[in-house]
């Protein structure tokens, strides 16, 4: 069971949460699944693929969006104000560790976007996390 479901409906695994300038998480999109999109208000990220392919839909502010393709050893960044969404291709699970400065502050801090580059998302409603953990993406 994850520790948290992330505002985008990806599940989160806390590992890294008590240091004072950045969080340390493993995101985990079922096979088939497209994660709602959103853009963070204060936060940048970077993104390591473990396991899974996929793709990744990245916006900035006021220039084109791109589709990246995504496999282990892919690294991506999610600069501050970025739109962003992802989808585990039908043949596996996709994880990923993100490297989140300043550490994540809350649910808040993802705002929703209208459209996306990918299909519509296929995840449930986020969860409000189970603990007081580390805080999460």
């Amino acid at each position: 069971m994850p520790d948290a479901v992330a505002p985008d409906g990806s599940e989160i695994y806390f590992l890294v949460g008590d240091a004072r300038r950045a969080s340390l998480v493993e995101v985990r999109l079922p096979a088939g699944h497209t994660s709602r999109p959103v853009r963070h208000r204060t936060v940048e990220e970077i993104w390591y693929f473990l396991s899974g392919e996929g793709r990744v839909w990245r916006q900035p502010p006021d220039a084109p969006a791109t589709v990246e393709q995504v496999v282990p050893g892919t690294v991506l960044t999610i600069p501050t104000g970025w739109a962003f969404q992802f989808q585990a291709a039908a043949g596996g699970e996709l994880r990923f560790l993100c490297y989140t400065s300043p550490p994540w502050p809350g649910d808040e801090e993802a705002e929703p976007v209208s459209g996306g580059g990918l299909r519509a998302a296929s995840l449930g409603t986020a969860r409000r996390r189970r603990s007081k953990a580390p805080s999460s993406p």
